[in-house]
């Protein structure tokens, strides 16, 4: 029996599920881009990329950060048919934003 509680990426199918991503870092901006980092190196470490990417759901500490922080690193981390996405307030504890992924894998 596995001692761990939780996974950070599981396959199901041809979907790749990431746990809840959080970035670190001094300030909402920095913390903002690191999550998009993490997420992206999590996809590369199996063999995606963030076009695989087709739902997230974004959990905000404040959903006023949507125009300013979230919504310029979309643009730019899914400038070609970005996935579907739901925002989510809720209390982080400092983290301000964390992000679950859903995947494609190819055949």
């Amino acid at each position: 029996m596995s001692k761990t509680l939780l996974s950070k990426v599981r396959r199901a199918g041809n979907l790749l599920f990431l746990s809840g991503i959080i970035g670190k870092g001094d300030n909402k901006e920095s913390k903002f881009r690191d999550t998009f980092e993490r997420i992206k190196g999590v996809l590369e470490e199996n063999d995606l990329s963030l076009e695989n990417v087709v739902n997230a759901t974004v959990y905000l500490e404040d959903l006023n950060d949507r125009p300013k922080y979230l919504n310029p690193l979309w643009r730019e981390y899914f400038p070609d048919k970005p996935p579907t996405r739901t925002c989510v307030q809720v209390g982080l504890a400092g983290g301000q934003i964390e992000i679950t992924i859903m995947a494609v894998i190819p055949d």
